[in-house]
C-alpha cells in the first residue's frame, strides 16, 4: 500500500474517522484488515460510479486476491441519484439485491457517496439482518462535514424528510478530500455551510474559538482554490506533497468534523446538546421541504441559519453584528442568506415558502417537545443563547419570517428614549473605499451591517483590493489597504451590486483604476446589479470617464447598469462632470482622484449641482486619509466655484476611524417622538455632523412644532400633544433629500398644507420616491400635488386618515422607515417588503419594538387581501344588498329591476327615495338649491340608506354620486367590506343619445362628454365590479335573453347560484371550448353548434384583436375591447366562461414581459364576474395574491404550461408546479409535450397519486401534440376542445368532444348505455329520433328505443335492472304505475305526482350500484315554453284537470304566477286539484271564459286536452273556445298547447289571430324542450338543440 497520511478524529471512544487525501489504497486495505467478511458490497450511486467505482473494483479485487484461503466476495450496486432514491422504494430495492445475493449478517457494506447515499445505505444496514457493519465514505463536502457523522440514518416520506430512520454508528468513516476535486462547485459551497455553522458551535465547555469564524470570513478564496486545482500524481496522500491550499481545506474540513464528533459523543442520541448542531435546520429544513430538490440542503440551511439569527436578533440576544458577519461569511461562499435571493426568488416553488406552511412543517422536528418549537438561539459569534435548543413560540418566528411588518399604533414604551442609530451609509461606503485604497491597515468602528456596505465589501475583495478581518467581536473592521492596486475578476464573474446605488456609483470609477495583468483570465471588469439597479441612471459618470480615455461599454440600456470597464487605469487631467442628477458621481470621482495617472481637476457642469453637502463630506474625509482636495474661488468676488483640484498621492489610512451614525436613518426615531408626542435622544449625531440630514431636527421639526435641543454630538426632540403638528409652507430640503419622505409622512398628519422642495433627485433613487410617497399617501386619503423639484402634502387629523393600507415600498428602505412612522398612530397598517430596510438599518423593526418601545407583528402577505380599493371581488353575504352605479342613462333602471326580479330583492331608486322622503322633485330641488346642496344631501341619503337596506334590497344609485369625496369614500367601504358595488357601462355615444332626449332630470349644465370622462374613473374606483350594458330595444325573445344574463351575472357575483359548470363540481367528465377567434362575434352564427357538449366556453384574451390592434407586433387588448368581448359572448350562449391570458412562454400570444397588463385583465374578468380565471403560476406573486383574494365566487385555474418536451411527470418540476398551483387555485392545471406514448402513462400515474390525497382538487392534466392526444381523453376535469368549425386549434394535438367520446367508448371508458321510451301507444313517438339524434351528434354510443308494454310488468323491470340501462321516458298509462319500481322521486315528480323520466345515479365511485330517481320533465318543458316569451306572469289559464294539468301548474308556480285560473269540463275534478295544491293561488273556473269580476284576462294560457276536444261550440266533452280567451294586450302573451297533433290545434289557430302580442307553442315544441332536460339529466351534457329540432320536425312532417 502507498504510504498515507491521515487524521484521526475521535467519536465514542474510538479513532474511527480518518481524514487525507487520495485514500482509496488506504480505505481498502483498512476495511480489509480490520473488518473481516464473507462479502463486502460497495453501493453508490450513478454520478459517483463514474468517477470512482471503477478504482475501488480494482483495489477491492487486488487486495482480496493477495488472501489465503477463501476469498470474500466484492460487489456493488448502483441506484440513481437524488432523494427520490432514499425512499422506502429505494431502501427495499438495496435489500432485495442483498438478499438476492445471499448476503449474510457479517456483510460489511460501505456507502460511497454523498448524504443521501450515506443516510439510505446507513439504515439499510441498520435493518439487515438485525444490523450489518457498515462504513461511510462520504463524497461530498456537506456529507463529510455533517450526514456522515454521528450515525443519523434514515429515508424520507412524503410527509417529510428523514423521519423513518434509526442511529446506527459506522465502523470508519474516511473522508478523502481528494473527491471534492470532482465535485460541482454549488455542492461545495452547500457543504461550506455546515462548516461554517460548525464554526458557530461548541467544541468543548468552552466556546468554540471565534478565530476558526474568522478564518473562514477572510479565507474563501483560498479554500475554494484547493477544490479547483487537481492534484496530479495524488498530491497531497503525504504531508510531504500537500500544498498550503490542501492543508488549510483538510483543517477546515478537520476542524468541523471534530466538533461534531465531540458533541456527538457527549449526545449520541441527540437528546440535548447535540441539538446544537442544528443551528439553522429548523427554518431551513422546512424551507428545503418546500424546494427540494432543485435547492440543495446547505443553500436553505445558509438561509436557515441567517433567519434563525435574525430571530436571536429580534429576541435581544443577538447584536445585528453577529448577523452581518454570518451573511458576510456566507455570502463569500457563493451560499445564499435570503429568500429573494435570485436563485431562489425564481423558483416556482419559491410562491409556496407561505409562513402558514413553513410553521406546519417545523410541526415535524425532532428537536420539538409537543407543539413547542425548539431553535437554537446564538448570542454571538461562538456562543449560543442555551446549551441546548430554545423553546421558540410560533408567533415570533412567524414575526421574522414574515415579508411584511404592521406596526402597532401606541406610546413608545420607552419613553424617553435614548438610542444610536447604525453608522452612516454614506461614511461607511466612502470609508472602506477610502480604506481599501489606502497604505497601511485602518480599524473602522461603527460601520454600518447592511447589505449596502456587504455589497461594497465584497465587490473590493472580488477586485483583490484589500484585505478584511474582525475584531471585538465584529465591531471593527479590520482594512489592511491595497494602495490602489487592483485586479480584474476571474472569467465568468461579475460584480453583483443588487440596487446598491452608492456602490455602483461609487465603484464605476474605482474600476477604472484596474491595471491589466499577464495573468488576467477576463478582459474586462463587469458591474451589474438587479433590474430596479439597471433603471437607475449613471449616464453623466460614464460619459466622464469615457471623455478622460477610459473604455466602458453599456451593456444592457444606455446610460445605466451593467457596465463592461477596460483595465487601463484613470488617465486624469482635466474631467468634466455633469452633476445635477447625483452628488454621488462627483463623489466616485474624487475618492479615486488621487490615483489616477495625472493630477485630477474635475470641473462641474450642467446647472445646479445637487447635495453639495455629500460632497463637502467626501472632500473631509478624503483629508483625514491624506490627501487635500482644493475648491477653487473666483478671485474676483471670492464665490466658490465648482473646480476642485485632486493631487496624486496614496491615501494614508489612520489606525482608527470612527463613523458617525447615520443621519438619514436618525430622522425615524425623532419622527416618532413629533408624531406620538414623546422624547427621543439620538447620540453621536448633532450639528458637528458631516451629514446634512443631521439638520433635519432644526429645520423641521422645530417648525412643525417639536422642541429640539442639539449638541455637537447628540440630538433630542420632544414632540407635541399627539395631533398637534404644524405643517410648514415651505422648506428646502436639498441639502438632506433623504430626509424628505420622513417629513413627508408627518406632514400628512400636520393641520395645513407642506411644500417641500428641492429633492427633483429623488426621483432617480432606489425608486421614484416622490412619486412612491404620493401614491402610498393616496391610500390613507392624503393628497398630494407633485411640483418640478418637490411635492405639496394636505395634511389631515390623524384621526381622518384611511385605515388599513397597505403600502407597497418598491424594495426601498426609506420608504419603509418613512411609513412605518405614520403607522405609530395609523392602525392596521401593513408595511409590505419588510427587508427593504436591510440596506441601511437591518435590525429597524427590532430596535423599534426593543429599543423604542412600540410593538411590531409580522404580517404574511399570502394571508391577507389588498384593502386599498374597492376594486375587485369580495366574498360577501349572498344577501347583502347589491348598489349599482353608474351615469344617467347607462340602464340602472331597467337592470336592477331585472336584477332584483332575479335576486327576490327589493328595488330601490336612491332619486325617488330621496324625492319621497323629501317630497320635492329632484331637478325641482338642485334649481332652488343648486347642485352643492343636492351633493350634500344626496350624500345623506345614501348613508341611510347603506345603514337602512343592507341586505336584499338592490339600490340604484343617482349617476353624480361619485362627485364628492365623502360619497365615494362611502362607496368604496361597502364595496370592501359589505357587499358588491356595480359600475353599469354603456358606451359614451348611447349615453348621449339617451340624455338628449331625457328631460326628467336636472340639466348637468356642461358637456355630456366632460361629465362622462371625469366620473369614469371615479366608477372604477368605488366599485367591485362591472356590468356592460349594451342591450338595446329589441324583441321579447331578447328581452328574455337579456334579462337571463342579468340574472346569471348578479346570482353569480352574490353567490346566490353561482354559473358553475355542474359536472366539474361533481366530479364527472367536463370540457371547454376553445374559442381561437380573434373577435369572437364572428362565432355567433355557430355558437351552438361549435360549443355542442361543452361544460364552458374558454376565451383566449391573449388571441382577441380589435381593429386597432391589426398591425402591431405585440398586442395588449385594451379592457374596454376585452369587456366587450365578454358582455356579447353572454348574450349568445349561457355557459360559463374560462377567461384566458396565454403567455408566449406558456404557449400563447401575450407578451411575457407585460405581466402587469395581464394581471390588470385578470382584475377585468373578476371585475366582470367571469366564472373561472386561468392563472398562470409564474405570474409575479403578489399578483397571484391578490388576484385570489378577490376571487369571489368565481373560480382560479392555477396553470402552468411547458412546451419544451422536457417536463417529466415524475419528476421533481411537475410536483413543485402542482404545490403551487394546490396552493392557489381552485382548480389545477398542468400541461406538458409528450415525447412518447409513455409519457401519457406517467401522468395518469401522477393524477392517480395527486387525486387520490385526502382533499385534492380538481386537475387537468394533458400532454400536448399528437402523441398526447391519449391525455386529453384521459383527463376528466375540464378538457379543452376544438370543432372543425373553429378557425385554430388553441394548442397541437387538441380533440373535438365528438372524437373524446368515441375514442372513451373504444377505451371502455364510456360503455353504451341503452335509453327506453316505456308506455303504450307510442308508434309514432318522436322520442327516438330526439335522443338517438343527440348521442349521434355528440358522438356518444348509446341506443334510444320503444318498449312498448300495456302494463309495467317483467319487460320494463327486467330493462331498467340490466347493467346497461342509461334511462327511460315514461307516458301513458305508466306516468304511476311506475313509480313502485322507483328507488326515490324528485320534488317535481312528488309535488306533480306522475314520473315521465327515470334516472339510474351511481351510488359508489365504482359505478356498479346505483340507484333509481323517478322524475319529471314535463314542467321544464312548460316553463321554458312560457318563459322564452313572458317573465312577469300576473293571471294565467290551466285548461283541463289531469296529470299534464299539474305539471303545467308546476311550472307556472316556479315562474312566480300570482294567479292561476284553472278550467275542466268537469269542475269538481278542478276543484280536487286545486285543493291538492293549496299554495298555487288557484281560482277554479266554471266557463273557460268567464273571468272574476273586474279580474283582468290571461297573459298565458296551457291546454292540456286533446286538439279533439277544442271547438268553438259548447257540447257534450267539448271545451268551448272564443276570441274572449286572448283579450290580454298590455304585454307579452302566450298559448301553449300541449296536444301533440295536429300541428296547429283550433286554439292555436285562434290564439293567432288575436293580436301581434300572443305566440303560440304547438305541443311538439314542448315536447323538445322536456326532451332536452331528459337528455340533460342523463348525459350531462347539454343537447344540441338546433340539430335535434331540425331532425325531429322533419320526421313529424313526414
Amino acid at each position: 500500500m502507498a504510504a498515507t497520511d491521515v487524521l484521526k478524529v475521535s467519536i465514542l471512544g474510538k479513532e474511527s474517522i480518518h481524514c487525507g487525501f487520495h485514500l482509496i489504497p488506504y480505505i481498502v486495505q483498512t476495511v480489509i484488515t480490520t473488518l473481516a467478511s464473507s462479502t463486502y458490497v460497495l453501493i453508490t450511486d450513478t454520478n459517483v460510479a463514474n468517477f470512482h467505482l471503477k478504482s475501488f473494483k480494482q483495489e477491492f479485487e487486488t487486495a482480496l486476491e493477495k488472501l489465503s484461503g477463501a476469498k470474500p466476495r466484492f460487489l456493488s450496486y448502483v441506484i440513481p441519484p437524488g432523494e427520490t432514491s432514499k425512499s422506502r422504494e429505494g431502501k427495499a430495492d438495496v435489500e432485495d439485491f442483498l438478499l438476492l445475493n445471499r448476503c449474510t449478517r457479517d456483510t460489511v457494506v460501505l456507502a460511497l457517496g454523498g448524504g443521501v447515499i450515506g443516510d439510505l445505505i446507513g439504515f439499510v444496514a441498520a435493518t439487515f439482518m438485525r444490523g450489518v457493519r457498515f462504513v461511510q465514505i462520504p463524497t461530498t463536502l456537506l456529507a463529510m462535514v455533517d450526514s456522515s457523522v454521528g450515525g443519523k440514518t434514515a429515508i424520507d416520506t412524503p410527509l417529510g424528510k428523514n423521519l423513518i430512520g434509526a442511529f446506527w454508528q459506522p465502523e470508519y468513516i474516511f473522508i478523502d478530500a481528494a473527491f471534492l476535486e470532482t465535485l460541482p462547485p454549488r455542492e461545495f459551497s452547500s457543504g461550506m455551510a455546515e462548516v461554517v455553522k460548525s464554526d458557530l458551535m461548541e467544541q468543548t465547555a468552552a466556546i468554540w474559538n471565534e478565530t476558526e469564524f474568522g478564518s473562514l470570513e477572510s479565507n474563501s478564496a483560498e479554500i475554494f482554490a484547493a477544490i479547483q486545482t487537481p492534484s496530479a500524481n495524488f498530491a497531497g496522500r503525504t504531508r510531504a506533497t500537500r500544498s498550503t491550499a490542501q492543508e488549510l481545506l483538510l483543517s477546515v474540513i478537520v476542524g468541523s468534523i471534530s466538533v461534531k464528533a465531540h458533541i456527538v459523543t457527549i449526545d449520541e442520541r441527540e437528546t440535548g446538546l447535540r441539538n446544537l448542531v442544528n443551528f439553522g435546520h429548523t427554518i431551513g429544513h422546512a424551507i428545503e421541504a418546500v424546494l427540494t430538490p432543485t435547492m440543495l440542503h446547505g443553500e436553505c440551511v445558509s438561509v436557515g441559519m441567517i433567519l434563525e439569527a435574525e430571530l436571536s436578533r429580534q429576541m435581544g440576544i443577538l447584536g445585528q453584528v453577529g448577523v452581518g458577519r454570518l451573511a458576510r461569511c456566507l455570502k463569500s461562499y457563493n451560499l445564499p442568506i435570503t429568500l429573494s435571493d435570485p436563485r431562489i426568488a425564481s423558483l416556482p416553488a419559491a410562491k409556496l415558502l407561505a409562513v402558514d406552511r413553513l410553521l406546519d412543517i417545523m410541526r415535524v422536528d425532532k428537536k420539538n417537545s409537543g407543539p413547542s418549537k425548539k431553535i437554537v438561539i446564538l448570542s454571538r459569534i461562538g456562543a449560543t443563547y442555551e446549551q441546548k435548543a430554545t423553546i421558540v413560540p410560533d408567533s415570533v418566528i412567524a414575526k421574522t419570517l414574515s415579508e411584511a411588518a404592521k406596526v402597532v399604533p401606541s406610546i413608545p414604551k420607552n419613553n424617553p428614549v435614548t438610542m444610536a442609530t447604525p453608522g452612516s451609509k454614506s461614511i461607511s461606503n466612502r470609508a472602506l473605499v477610502l480604506a481599501a485604497l489606502g497604505d497601511g491597515t485602518c480599524r473602522l468602528k461603527n460601520l454600518l451591517h447592511s447589505d449596502d456596505t456587504q455589497v461594497m465589501m465584497a465587490a473590493l475583495l472580488e477586485l483583490k483590493g484589500a484585505s478584511f478581518e474582525w475584531e471585538d467581536e465584529g465591531e471593527t473592521l479590520v482594512v489592511k489597504g491595497g494602495k490602489g492596486s487592483l485586479s480584474v475578476p476571474s472569467k465568468g464573474k461579475e460584480i453583483y451590486l443588487g440596487n446598491a446605488g452608492t456602490a455602483a456609483r461609487f465603484l464605476t470609477t474605482v474600476c477604472t483604476l484596474v491595471q491589466s495583468s499577464p495573468n488576467d483570465d477576463a478582459p474586462t471588469t463587469i458591474i451589474t446589479g438587479n433590474a430596479r439597479m439597471k433603471q437607475r441612471p449613471i449616464g453623466p459618470l460614464v460619459t466622464a470617464l469615457k471623455a478622460n480615455g477610459s473604455s466602458i461599454d453599456f451593456m444592457e440600456s444606455e446610460g445605466c447598469l451593467p457596465l463592461s470597464i477596460a483595465p487601463n487605469g484613470l488617465r486624469g487631467g482635466h474631467i468634466q462632470l455633469a452633476a445635477s442628477v447625483s452628488s454621488q458621481y462627483v463623489s466616485s470621482i474624487l475618492l479615486c482622484a488621487p490615483y489616477a495617472n495625472e493630477p485630477v481637476t474635475l470641473e462641474l457642469i450642467g446647472g445646479q449641482v445637487i447635495s453639495q453637502p455629500y460632497i463637502d463630506m467626501t472632500i473631509a474625509m478624503m483629508l483625514e486619509f491624506g490627501i487635500a482636495v482644493t475648491r477653487r474661488v473666483d478671485s474676483n468676488t471670492g464665490a466658490k466655484l465648482d473646480v476642485y483640484d485632486i493631487p496624486k498621492g496614496t491615501y494614508v489610512n489612520p489606525g482608527v476611524y470612527n463613523i458617525e451614525s447615520d443621519a438619514s436613518s436618525a430622522t425615524y426615531p425623532l419622527a416618532i417622538a413629533a408624531i406620538t408626542g414623546t422624547t427621543c435622544t439620538i447620540d453621536n449625531i448633532g450639528s458637528a455632523s458631516l451629514q446634512g440630514d443631521a439638520r433635519f431636527a432644526i429645520e423641521v421639526l422645530q417648525r412643525m412644532g417639536c422642541s429640539v435641543t442639539q449638541t455637537p454630538s447628540s440630538t433630542t426632540v420632544r414632540g407635541p400633544p399627539v395631533g398637534q403638528l404644524k405643517a410648514i409652507e415651505e422648506v428646502d430640503m436639498e441639502v438632506m433629500t433623504d430626509a424628505f419622505l420622513t417629513a413627508t409622512a408627518l406632514a400628512a398628519v400636520a393641520n395645513g398644507k407642506t411644500r417641500i422642495l428641492g429633492i427633483a433627485n429623488q426621483r432617480v433613487k432606489e425608486c421614484n420616491r416622490i412619486r412612491a410617497m404620493m401614491d402610498q399617501l393616496a391610500k390613507f386619503g392624503v393628497e398630494t400635488i407633485e411640483l418640478d423639484d418637490g411635492l405639496e402634502i394636505i395634511g389631515k387629523s390623524y384621526k381622518e386618515l384611511r385605515r388599513g393600507a397597505s403600502v407597497h415600498c418598491y424594495d426601498d428602505h426609506r420608504v419603509a422607515m418613512a411609513f412605518s412612522v405614520l403607522s405609530t398612530v395609523i392602525e392596521d397598517t401593513t408595511i409590505e417588503e419588510k427587508r427593504c430596510v436591510e440596506k441601511t438599518w437591518p435590525n429597524w423593526w427590532d430596535d423599534l419594538e426593543n429599543k423604542i418601545g412600540i410593538k411590531v407583528e409580522g404580517v404574511d402577505l399570502a394571508s391577507i387581501a389588498q384593502k386599498a380599493s374597492a376594486s375587485g371581488t369580495h366574498t360577501h353575504n349572498s344577501s347583502a344588498s347589491v348598489v349599482l352605479i353608474g351615469m344617467r342613462g347607462s340602464g340602472k333602471t331597467y337592470v336592477g329591476r331585472a336584477a332584483a326580479a332575479a335576486l327576490s330583492f327589493a328595488w330601490v331608486d336612491a332619486d325617488v327615495y330621496f324625492e319621497e322622503k323629501l317630497n320635492v322633485d329632484v331637478r325641482e330641488y338642485v334649481h332652488e338649491k343648486g347642485w352643492p346642496a343636492f351633493r350634500a344631501t344626496e350624500t345623506e341619503i345614501l348613508k341611510e340608506l347603506l345603514k337602512e337596506k343592507p341586505m336584499n334590497h338592490v339600490i340604484s344609485l343617482g349617476g353624480g354620486i361619485v362627485e364628492t369625496p365623502e360619497a365615494r369614500d362611502l362607496i368604496k367601504e361597502y364595496a370592501t367590506k359589505s357587499g358588491p358595488v356595480v359600475h353599469l357601462s354603456r358606451s359614451l355615444n348611447e349615453v348621449v343619445k339617451y340624455l338628449l332626449e331625457e328631460t326628467a332630470r336636472p340639466a348637468y349644465g356642461e358637456a355630456i362628454e366632460d361629465v362622462f370622462r371625469r366620473r369614469e374613473p371615479w366608477f372604477a374606483e368605488c366599485s367591485s365590479h362591472d356590468f356592460v350594458n349594451h342591450f338595446g330595444q329589441g324583441t321579447y325573445a331578447n328581452e328574455k335573453g337579456t334579462r337571463e344574463d342579468i340574472a346569471r351575472f348578479f346570482k353569480h357575483i352574490t353567490g346566490q347560484q353561482p354559473n358553475l359548470a355542474p359536472n366539474v363540481a361533481s366530479g364527472l367528465r367536463s370540457y371547454f371550448l376553445s374559442l381561437t377567434y380573434s373577435d369572437v362575434t364572428q362565432a355567433f352564427s355557430v355558437i351552438d353548434e361549435i360549443s355542442e357538449g361543452a361544460d364552458a366556453l374558454e376565451l383566449r384574451v391573449d388571441l382577441l384583436r380589435s381593429v386597432e390592434d391589426y398591425g402591431k407586433t405585440e398586442i395588449i387588448p385594451s379592457k374596454t375591447f376585452v369587456a366587450d368581448q365578454v358582455a356579447a359572448l353572454r348574450r349568445v350562449s349561457s355557459l360559463p366562461i374560462v377567461f384566458t391570458v396565454r403567455s408566449a412562454s406558456q404557449g400563447g400570444a401575450f407578451p411575457d414581459k407585460a405581466s402587469e397588463a395581464a394581471f390588470d385583465l385578470l382584475k377585468l374578468a373578476l371585475r366582470l364576474g367571469v366564472e373561472y380565471i386561468d392563472v398562470e403560476v409564474t405570474l409575479p406573486e403578489k399578483f397571484i395574491r391578490e388576484l385570489v383574494s378577490y376571487r369571489g365566487s368565481s373560480k382560479i385555474i392555477a396553470s402552468f404550461h411547458d412546451w419544451s418536451g422536457k417536463l417529466k411527470w415524475n419528476g421533481p418540476t411537475v410536483k413543485e408546479q402542482y404545490e403551487l398551483a394546490n396552493r392557489f387555485g381552485d382548480i389545477i392545471k398542468i400541461v406538458g409535450k409528450a415525447n412518447t406514448v409513455q409519457d401519457n402513462f406517467q401522468l395518469y400515474d401522477f393524477v392517480a397519486k395527486v387525486t387520490s390525497l385526502p382533499s385534492s382538487k380538481p386537475i387537468i392534466a394533458l400532454n400536448m401534440g399528437v402523441e398526447g392526444q391519449m391525455s386529453r381523453i384521459l383527463n376528466s376535469t375540464f378538457s379543452p376542445i376544438t370543432h372543425p368549425l373553429l378557425p385554430i386549434k388553441a394548442a397541437p394535438g387538441q380533440l373535438s368532444f365528438k372524437q373524446i367520446q368515441e375514442a372513451l367508448h373504444l377505451l371502455g371508458l364510456s360503455p353504451a348505455r341503452r335509453f327506453y321510451l316505456f308506455g303504450t301507444p307510442i308508434a309514432h313517438s318522436m322520442s327516438p329520433t330526439l335522443h338517438n339524434t343527440g348521442f349521434e351528434i355528440l358522438g356518444l354510443p348509446h341506443k334510444y328505443e320503444l318498449l312498448e308494454t300495456a302494463d309495467v310488468g317483467a319487460e320494463i323491470k327486467a330493462a331498467i335492472a340490466s347493467p346497461d340501462f342509461g334511462g327511460a321516458s315514461v307516458t301513458i298509462p305508466h306516468k304511476l304505475d311506475v313509480i313502485p319500481l322507483l328507488d326515490e322521486l324528485s320534488p317535481a315528480a312528488e309535488a306533480i305526482g306522475a314520473v315521465n323520466t327515470i334516472i339510474p345515479r351511481a351510488t359508489s365511485l365504482s359505478g356498479n350500484t346505483w340507484k333509481v330517481l323517478g322524475d319529471n320533465t314535463d314542467w321544464l318543458g312548460i316553463r321554458d315554453s312560457i318563459s322564452e316569451y313572458v317573465t312577469d306572469i300576473d293571471i294565467a289559464l290551466v285548461i283541463g284537470a289531469g296529470g299534464t294539468s299539474r305539471a303545467a301548474i308546476y311550472a307556472l308556480q316556479s315562474l312566480n304566477a300570482k294567479t292561476i285560473y284553472l278550467h275542466n269540463r268537469t269542475t269538481d275534478k278542478a276543484r280536487e286539484l286545486a285543493a291538492a295544491l293549496p299554495s298555487a293561488r288557484i281560482e277554479v273556473l266554471t266557463a273557460v271564459e268567464q273571468w272574476p269580476a273586474g279580474a283582468a284576462s290571461p297573459s298565458v294560457i296551457v291546454s292540456t286536452v286533446p286538439a279533439t276536444a277544442q271547438t268553438s261550440a259548447a257540447g257534450n266533452n267539448i271545451f268551448p273556445l272564443s276570441s274572449k280567451l286572448f283579450e290580454y294586450r298590455n304585454g307579452p302573451a302566450v298559448v301553449v298547447d300541449m296536444a301533440y297533433k295536429p300541428k296547429e290545434t283550433p286554439l292555436l289557430k285562434l290564439a293567432a289571430e288575436a293580436g301581434e302580442n300572443w305566440k303560440t307553442v304547438p305541443g311538439l315544441e314542448v315536447l323538445l324542450k322536456q326532451g332536452y332536460a331528459q337528455f340533460e339529466k342523463w348525459t350531462g351534457r347539454q343537447c344540441p338543440k338546433k340539430k335535434v329540432a331540425t331532425r325531429v320536425r322533419s320526421k313529424y312532417d313526414e
